[in-house]
């Protein structure tokens, strides 16, 4: 690489993100640059390195840069070294406070540093202003409160001046300080105009905001303090340089009673402590997060892989342990550096952080503060069925104590009215006579029929309890015992619910079938109707699980009409009719077929039937108010243990209604159910409720959110799911201007969709990229992703796509000036056209591709001084344009036909055409200045100077413009 290159590759990498990759790509290039021997290149680019360790979280390493460039500056001065005096002397300020962050550093360099510093200082005639800030920080490390004071007034009673921190970082360091010393309100009060003005630090305001956390909470400014805490861990949350501000985070989390979220942000964060910035952040990290958890009960925290240590669900209090050995190990070697108990006392009161206060809601996801987890809370998936609450065993059981049973009713009485409110969905007398049943003759030697009932009943109730095993075990001895007691019919019935627990179960499957078909052949023959009509609903039932949804259908048309009169059956059949249906894109059958449940379950006044019908009801209407209807319908009637699904589905249906915002209010509730119940789905359910918010314009909120779907999904391993999301992000990334968030995203993204199944996926991707960083006028950059997208969408067989990011390439090499590639983009187009040439009545995409592909050609050709060229491209062009309604690119490509025809020297041919052009455009816009500047350029070269000057006068247009 020549000199200029290098420059030219420096300046590309000062445009990068702060982070690993900004640092590889300055360590590639000294290399290159050392061997290339140029003095003024090699100090430039270590200036650079010394910032961009700093910030990118690998500060030790800029201690070598530094003392480089500063050896160098003092060997063999040159007119370059004073260009780059002032930044020298700034990085001062990051040694000395790096210094301190590091314990096997000893405290005797940091106090040279800042000795020289001052010398420096002193010697340019600089204030000493921010020396006497960062000995403050030195004498605050060690724990010398007088000299700390002492400093602190020096700080601000000194002028400042060039070198002094900006106006957010300073005031940051003062609102530390005022907290740190009981003197809250003042550091509020000292924050409020520093936040209210401009800051364009890389720091702030996430600097200032966190500093302000504690603050806001003691003031009793809860809002405040939420709010700074949202918008400041967002610019924080993928820095790894701030991970000393994560920690101040999640202790902020703790103290607020947010346990929950406060595990959420370790999670998150956990990994970067094996390549902390600095032992000071590690340190800092580790004891809050050792306080959160152990807040966190028997919850666990998944940690990733690492060199000699595989991934794993940690226990909470293991973890916590681990974490607070760090922290003090740490702190016992700052201060045997320091020679105080200083960090150690500080990091103990870390450690014994509690929540204290009022609970202050943070999560955009989780409305209430869920219960501390105990470890005993089934985990039941979402959304295979609805989950249980852990209580809701409990909760029947007291239910049924307050049920009177028969006191004279013998066994097989208790049993059949067990059975009969089973079918009626009467779970309290259910327990109550099976509670009788075992009360009572518990310990007698009864039947083997009774014996064989009971079991199938309890069978049933772990069935339920989503006990499987349990249920398919019970089943297994009832079969066996009425199988011996010669009860055929009953052993088919019992055989019958054997098969469709079975089928649950891919490894069952076929044995459940077959169970379930012989037992529905049997009761056809020895059954009575409702048993007949029973075994047909269990085949159903057990052909739905496998989706056979068409032998499903055939085995419900057999089952008799009236169902034996039982209508809570019926309404059951008609439920799984509704739901075959449905499956099997009979959408009107469908919903005749739920609504028929529903009107049932009014009737039995049976609200667990009305909630499922209901739901089924909201599946199958056209009309999404005719779905939240039915979803309110089932709002209101629903058990406690079915609100969860009625949430997600009502929320679906406002979302499909275009009532984003109270969607977003059932997604929050029904995350918070999820996480109450410790069920696994919350994690889909975030990514919906982040689209919720994206919808409704609550940006932050929706990042937040899918931030925490994403860590779920790929905990679950969904990988698909997980990259839908994150392309989710990436769009809501690039709405809020964090641009380089969004690009690492769909960076991940185009990797990870590698197969080939997925290349017009990765395409999209890479041309989305493409377009954000087209957006952000890095168009070389730009150009790259358009034609990695090219090249993708070509593979995929997508011959308009590929010409459309060929297109989108070309225009992007132009702006960013880089000729020889826009003009080797425009051949490659050529190439996708000529495949276009022959169809007689395109499709409109394609008109306006070959249109706008032209146009580009033209832009490129003109910048090569080919302007007959450019013209003859552009011949027909906007009448093909206008002919698909696309008039604004019509009128964009007539402008550049006028332009060009004034560098032909053509003004009579542009004249008529800018002006035809000009009377068509909105008044005011940017095109209309454009066309009138032409228009009064193309009337001077026809020597109509009096026209042409009435024409500027109108659109205000400077005549040397």
């Amino acid at each position: 690489m020549s000199d200029e290159d290098l420059w030219r590759v420096l300046r590309g990498i000062a445009d990068m993100p702060y982070g690993a990759g900004q640092i590889a790509a300055l360590e590639q290039l000294l290399r290159r640059v050392d061997a290339a021997d140029d003095r003024h290149l090699a100090f430039v680019t270590r200036m650079q390195a010394t910032t961009g360790y700093v910030y990118g979280g690998e500060p030790a390493k800029s201690f070598v840069t530094f003392s480089w460039c500063l050896s160098e500056f003092d060997r063999d001065p040159q007119p370059y070294h004073q260009r780059h005096l002032h930044q020298l002397l700034w990085h001062f300020k990051y040694m000395v406070s790096g210094l301190l962050k590091f314990p096997e550093v000893p405290l005797d360099r940091t106090y040279a540093v800042l000795d020289d510093m001052e010398r420096r200082y002193r010697a340019g005639g600089h204030s000493l202003q921010t020396v006497h800030k960062h000995r403050f920080r030195v004498a605050d490390h060690v724990g010398d409160a007088d000299a700390a004071a002492h400093w602190y007034r020096l700080w601000q009673t000194t002028p400042r001046d060039e070198l002094s921190d900006c106006a957010g970082c300073d005031p940051t360091s003062q609102v530390g300080y005022l907290a740190d010393t009981g003197r809250d309100a003042e550091a509020v009060a000292l924050a409020e105009p520093v936040l209210a003005g401009r800051l364009t630090c890389t720091e702030q305001p996430q600097a200032i905001l966190t500093a302000l956390l504690l603050p806001y909470l003691r003031t009793g400014r809860g809002a405040s303090a939420r709010d700074a805490h949202r918008e400041a861990y967002r610019k924080l949350r993928g820095n790894l340089a701030d991970l000393w501000d994560i920690g101040d985070h999640i202790e902020f989390c703790t103290l607020t009673g947010n346990e929950a979220r406060a595990v959420e942000l370790v999670e998150r964060h956990l990994d970067w402590l094996d390549r902390p910035p600095s032992p000071a952040a590690a340190m800092h990290f580790a004891a809050t997060a050792a306080a959160a958890l152990r807040q966190a009960g028997a919850a666990t925290v998944y940690r990733r892989a690492a060199e000699g240590r595989p991934a794993a669900e940690v226990p909470a209090p293991t973890l916590a342990d681990e974490l607070a050995a760090t922290a003090t190990g740490l702190a016992a070697r700052f201060d045997a550096r320091n020679g105080t108990a200083h960090q150690s006392e500080w990091i103990a009161r870390r450690l014994a952080v509690r929540p204290s206060g009022e609970h202050l809601p943070l999560s955009a996801s989780v409305r209430r503060r869920p219960a501390r987890p105990t470890g005993d809370e089934p985990t039941v998936p979402l959304p295979a069925g609805t989950p249980a609450p852990a209580d809701r065993r409990g909760r029947e059981r007291a239910e049924a104590s307050t049920v009177t049973v028969p006191a004279d009713a013998d066994a097989d009485e208790l049993l059949t009215l067990a059975e009969e409110s089973w079918g009626r969905h009467d779970r309290a007398t259910f327990q109550a006579a099976l509670a009788a049943c075992d009360a009572r003759f518990g310990a007698a030697d009864l039947p083997t029929r009774t014996v064989a009932h009971r079991l199938a009943l309890r069978a049933a109730e772990r069935g339920d309890e989503d006990d499987i095993e349990g249920a398919v075990e019970l089943n297994r001895a009832a079969l066996d015992l009425y199988r011996s007691a010669g009860e055929e019919v009953l052993a088919q019935v019992v055989a019958g619910r054997l098969g469709v627990l079975l089928t649950r179960a891919d490894e069952h499957a076929e044995e459940g079938l077959t169970l379930v078909r012989e037992a529905a052949e049997v009761l056809d023959r020895l059954g009575d109707v409702r048993q007949r009509a029973a075994g047909h609903d269990r085949l159903a039932l057990a052909l739905l699980h496998q989706q056979r949804w068409a032998d499903g259908l055939a085995a419900l048309d057999r089952a008799p009409a009236d169902a034996g009169g039982d209508q809570h059956l019926a309404a059951r059949i008609a439920l799984h009719r509704a739901h075959l249906l449905e499956q099997s894109d009979r959408v009107d059958e469908a919903r005749t077929a739920a609504e028929e449940a529903r009107r049932i379950g009014r009737e039995l006044g049976i609200d667990e039937l009305v909630t499922a019908a209901c739901l089924a009801c909201a599946r199958t209407v056209d009309d999404p108010a005719e779905a939240v209807a039915a979803c309110d319908e089932a709002l209101r009637v629903a058990p406690a243990d079915a609100e969860l699904p009625v949430r997600v589905a009502r929320a679906r249906a406002l979302l499909a209604a275009g009532r984003a915002a109270d969607a977003v209010d059932d997604f929050v509730e029904a995350v918070t159910l999820c996480v109450e119940r410790g069920a696994e789905g919350d994690a889909f359910l975030r990514w919906e409720l982040a689209n919720a918010y994206r919808v409704v314009g609550r940006l932050a909120e929706a990042a937040e959110v899918a931030e925490e779907a994403v860590l779920g999904l790929d905990r679950l391993g969904a990988q698909a799911e997980a990259d839908r999301c994150r392309h989710l992000l990436a769009g809501v990334y690039a709405g809020l201007g964090e641009i380089d968030p969004a690009l690492a995203l769909l960076d991940q993204l185009s990797t990870n969709l590698d197969g080939p199944d997925n290349l017009p996926h990765r395409a999209q991707v890479l041309e989305e990229a493409g377009g954000i960083l087209y957006d952000a006028d890095r168009d070389a950059k730009a150009a790259e992703r358009f034609a990695a997208a090219a090249t993708a969408y070509r593979l995929a067989n997508l011959p308009l796509d590929e010409l459309r990011a060929r297109r989108r390439e070309a225009y992007a090499w132009f702006w960013a000036d880089e000729r020889p590639a826009a003009v080797r983009a425009v051949e490659l187009l050529d190439g996708l056209t000529a495949a276009f040439a022959g169809q007689s009545e395109p499709e409109p995409p394609v008109t306006y591709e070959l249109a706008m592909a032209a146009e580009a050609g033209a832009r490129v050709l003109v910048g090569e001084e080919r302007p007959d060229e450019a013209l003859a491209r552009l011949a027909g062009v906007p009448d093909r344009l206008r002919s698909i309604e696309a008039f604004g690119e019509a009128a964009q490509v007539e402008v550049l036909v006028g332009e060009l025809l004034l560098r032909l020297d053509r003004p009579a041919e542009a004249e008529p055409l800018l002006r035809r052009v000009l009377g068509g455009l909105p008044a005011g816009s940017r095109p209309v200045r454009q066309t009138a500047w032409l228009l009064a350029r193309a009337l001077d070269l026809l020597d109509r100077p009096t026209e042409a000057a009435a024409l500027r006068a109108e659109h205000d247009l400077d005549p040397d413009e």
